[in-house]
């Protein structure tokens, strides 16, 4: 068709037999969904799915329960597990034992005398990288740096023991070759006042206190041997007729009352405790806290702001007015008095729980009470009053609905703002919650705060593991807000 003639196209004819008649015989009409329906909560699922950020965090917030629930479990020391002598060990994995990571060892620098004390404990210096010399006091001291073994450090150590307790030593150490008793020393015969009481001093007896050599006459001294031989005798001191004292090497002696080696996932802290162990118990201690709060004011939150919401009027003028007052006294004082007046009869969890449900309802019967005086004046609520629907139903059935993604939200954000109130009170001594059978991240954080810069891993695990669960409850809180507010649905890329 050629239009630059000026041809009308409304007069151009077309061929009947290119057309086609279509459903001539068939009866036109609605059809049938071949997809299921979305429903609120399904099409909020899908859009929190899309969210990565939040669902990654999901699963680690699974992952960390999962640690506080079952390391207990699987743990092979038990929360009340204590041993001085291994106070502040480091972090140790029996896999990466001959690797140069997680293997128990410290690097440090030492002077030279506690590089003799160090040197002649059996396994105690790992490695040596060299020496230094620095100018203290306008003179100059060579130090030596070395990987030191904080578990073999300990070295020999006095033990009192009963006559079967020594002879069933004695037994294990004909049974499997392992030396537990080494010669006992006289104390009265070491000249450093500094190691007097020490188990190893026998290696610092000069007047100085520098290591004397092992085929010196003064070390020979020290021994308390009986008839001048090799005899069992030479390793005890009898105490009385019931009691010997011995000198054991600390290292094998656990291995004997344990049956293995000392070795502690995360290290242990001032105390001795194993933290892996301790951390899994405080977490969890935080995490029920947390939850039973959340859900304790989420129940009284929905009630009050229901009410108030819905009836309005003189009794939502008084529960404001009470809230108020409420949020202006500072939660630390609060708990601070509850800790001084309540901890003692009730104890400092529960005085802790009550404190925080006396005003932790309070933001979320807010966010219920501007839900219900958003929703309770629509048409549709309307037109069920007018239908005979009673208030119970009225609120539950057709208000309360609309509200319940906002509530799920501030829920979940109530959780971590929970166990971030527990771990500084805790943190700041406000509540003491450290025992042989309980403890709290912040109590833990609170323990190792003085050897930050000594012993870093007492800070480390703790502190990681709160700021992940804080972070990733607040992100995963926070992909919850967006995926159940329908003002963003068809927002998302």
């Amino acid at each position: 068709m050629n239009y630059e003639n000026k041809t009308d196209p409304c007069s151009i004819k077309i061929d009947k037999s290119k057309f086609k008649f279509v459903q001539l015989n068939n009866t036109l009409g609605e059809c049938k969904l071949q997809t299921k329906p979305t429903g609120y909560f399904k099409d909020a699922m899908i859009r929190f799915a899309k969210n990565r950020g939040s669902v990654i965090c999901f699963f680690i917030i699974i992952a960390l329960i999962l640690y506080a629930v079952f390391a207990p479990v699987f743990s092979s020391y038990k929360i009340s597990d204590k041993d001085g002598y291994y106070a502040y060990a480091s972090p140790k994995c029996s896999l990466f034992e001959n690797t140069a990571f997680w293997n128990g060892c410290s690097i440090t620098e030492v002077n030279e005398q506690t590089f003799d004390y160090l040197n002649n404990i059996p396994g105690a210096v790992k490695k040596f990288y060299g020496t230094k010399t620095y100018s203290i006091a306008n003179r100059p001291q060579k130090w030596f740096k070395v990987k030191i073994d904080d578990y073999a450090k300990v070295g020999w150590i006095k033990k009192l023991l009963t006559k079967e307790e020594y002879e069933a030593a004695l037994n294990y150490e004909k049974e499997t070759g392992r030396q537990l008793f080494y010669p006992i020393i006289d104390r009265k015969k070491i000249k450093s006042p500094v190691y007097k009481n020490d188990q190893n001093a026998w290696f610092l007896t000069d007047d100085h206190g520098f290591a004397l050599k092992d085929d010196s006459e003064k070390v020979k001294d020290i021994f308390l041997y009986e008839n001048n031989s090799s005899s069992p005798a030479m390793f005890i001191s009898r105490m009385d007729g019931t009691q010997f004292e011995t000198r054991v090497l600390y290292k094998e002696w656990y291995r004997y009352q344990n049956n293995k080696y000392a070795s502690f996932l995360f290290g242990a802290d001032n105390a001795g405790y194993d933290i892996f162990t301790r951390l899994a118990y405080g977490a969890r201690l935080s995490l029920l806290l947390s939850i039973c709060v959340a859900a304790i004011n989420l129940f009284l939150g929905i009630i009050i702001g229901s009410l108030e919401g819905y009836y309005g009027g003189t009794f939502d003028l008084i529960a404001e007015r009470i809230k108020e007052i409420l949020y202006q006294i500072p939660s630390v004082i609060l708990m601070t008095l509850f800790q001084l007046y309540f901890a003692k009869k009730a104890g400092p969890v529960f005085s802790m729980f009550v404190a925080f449900i006396f005003f932790g309802w309070i933001g979320t019967s807010s966010t219920v009470r501007a839900q219900f005086y958003r929703y309770k004046g629509q048409e549709y609520v309307m037109a069920s009053r007018t239908l005979g629907a009673k208030d119970f139903r009225l609120i539950f059935r057709h208000i309360f609905p609309n509200a319940i993604g906002f509530i799920i939200t501030t829920s979940v954000l109530t959780i971590p703002g929970v166990i971030f109130s527990e771990a500084n009170l805790t943190y700041l001594g406000i509540v003491n919650l450290q025992s042989d059978t309980m403890t709290s991240v912040g109590t833990m954080l609170n323990g190792a705060q003085d050897a930050l810069s000594i012993h870093p891993h007492c800070v480390f695990f703790p502190a990681a593991f709160i700021s992940i669960l804080l972070i990733c409850f607040n992100e995963f809180g926070n992909g919850l807000r967006d995926a159940f507010n329908p003002v963003l649905r068809g927002s998302e890329k």
